[in-house]
């Protein structure tokens, strides 16, 4: 029970107490003796003006008690963000580093920067512990594993995620990881179009062994619900797959998605009892990294080749697109009232954070109180966290420290260094401090392996 609810206890508590003694007071004062028959009778009087005042007040304090019980909320601080690949995670990711930053919350977090693992649960030498090993969030990218994070994370620990509309996802999956190389789709300007003609032929390339951790990933295949924890492997059991995603959907507090991104965070507020502040994202900064088939639109025909081949993310999508569109309904009209304040919050907080140069200190914006959140000040430090573009900053921030050489050594190596290790006929490795103990350098333009000095 928090403070608001106990206040509204107290005061409905000594409304009745004063009742009761004053009622008292005037049954006993009010009675005449009545002698006679050497015996007394006390005759009661109806009940008074004053007495009746109080009734009625305490009547209205219980009915205020009964809403502030009702609607009372206490902030969740205990989350896990699965920051799924190419959903605009890094973009939200953002809201929750703030939240962790203001609160002070112990993350869970990679030894160095970047992923926390691939694909499977960190090693002990992989992430930073706390003395009393307990967290309270973890939000870098990581495969959904619940035994695992049961094991780390209390039972009244939220979960969230994002995801985004499989096709618009296979179109940026396919320029992030450089996937036209993988599959030797060459001299098209549109790989996805070439792709999507036929994309059982190219299932031999794009199904990608990964020898460092015994495992297939294919990243035009079901990779967000793999990111969810469904193997590659898997990709044809579709009614298996179908329960896993019925148990996901049960799991989660919530799964945003991404063409929906503003009405999520505002059902993420309401869910887990955070304030506007708190979920505000920066505006003015738009997706603007070019390739020739961003804004492709697929045919009917080669949608339906993309539903047929990423079956299971389909149904990942629509699973949480269903499910967050009921949520919001149980909301009531009053969720758009809130959503229509947020964006002009958002746009109002974005254009003064534009306005405040890097170094040039301006005076804080005050965002008065609402029926969804308290006075807040937009000070520089809020606006300077807001417009990070990158999560590596606010990492340090919330470590604590800048990393040291050392520990960047064990950031994860993510699956564009190990296609290019693939292709160059070089092992794959977990991180750099494997890759440099074999010899392999320049991971980040042409790996090779160097000679051992005799």
């Amino acid at each position: 029970m928090n403070l608001r609810t106990l206040l509204a206890y107290g005061l409905a508590t000594g409304v009745f107490t004063t009742l009761l003694l004053f009622t008292v007071h005037q049954y006993n004062s009010s009675h005449v003796a009545r002698r006679g028959h050497e015996r007394q009778v006390y005759q009661a009087n109806l009940p008074t003006e004053n007495t009746l005042r109080l009734e009625e007040q305490l009547r209205r304090t219980v009915i205020q008690v009964e809403e502030s019980v009702s609607t009372a909320c206490v902030p969740q601080k205990k989350f896990v963000f699965i920051k799924t690949h190419k959903t605009g995670s890094t973009t939200t990711v953002n809201l929750f580093q703030r939240y962790a930053i203001y609160n002070k919350l112990k993350v869970l977090m990679p030894v160095g920067q970047g992923p926390l693992s691939w694909p499977f649960p960190p090693k002990e030498n992989e992430y930073v512990h706390m003395p009393d090993e307990k967290y309270d969030a973890l939000m870098h990218h990581f495969v959904y594993n619940k035994t695992w994070l049961r094991s780390k994370f209390p039972p009244e620990t939220k979960y969230i995620s994002i995801i985004r509309h499989p096709f618009g996802h296979l179109k940026s999956q396919m320029n992030y990881f450089t996937l036209a190389k993988v599959l030797k789709i060459k001299g098209h300007g549109n790989a996805v179009k070439v792709f999507l003609q036929n994309p059982w032929q190219h299932r031999n390339r794009s199904e990608t062994f990964f020898p460092h951790v015994n495992i297939t990933w294919d990243g035009t295949r079901n990779p967000m619900t793999f990111d969810m924890g469904w193997p590659a492997e898997r990709a044809d059991e579709e009614e298996e797959a179908r329960e896993y995603i019925s148990k996901l959907d049960s799991e989660f507090t919530l799964v945003m998605i991404l063409e929906h991104l503003d009405e999520s965070v505002v059902l993420l507020r309401r869910l887990m009892c955070w304030d506007l502040r708190d979920i505000l994202l920066y505006s003015k900064v738009k997706n603007s990294r070019p390739y020739p088939y961003k804004n492709y639109v697929a045919t009917p025909e080669e949608l339906e080749h993309h539903r047929s081949w990423s079956a299971v993310d389909y149904l990942l999508y629509n699973t949480f697109n269903n499910s967050l569109w009921r949520k919001i309904n149980a909301q009531g009209q009053d969720f758009y009232d809130e959503l229509n304040y947020y964006r002009r919050m958002k746009h109002r907080v974005s254009d003064h954070c534009a306005r405040i140069g890097r170094k040039r200190k301006g005076q804080p914006m005050v965002i008065s109180p609402s029926k969804w959140n308290a006075q807040f000040e937009v000070d520089t430090t809020y606006c300077r966290y807001i417009k990070k573009r990158k999560p590596m900053p606010l990492d340090r921030k919330m470590r604590g420290r800048k990393y040291t050489k050392k520990e960047m050594t064990y950031a994860v190596i993510d699956q564009i260094i190990n296609y290019r290790l693939l292709r160059k006929g070089l092992p794959t490795f977990n991180n750099r401090h494997d890759a440099f103990a074999a010899g392999i350098t320049h991971l980040r333009s042409k790996p090779r392996m160097e000679k051992p000095t005799a």
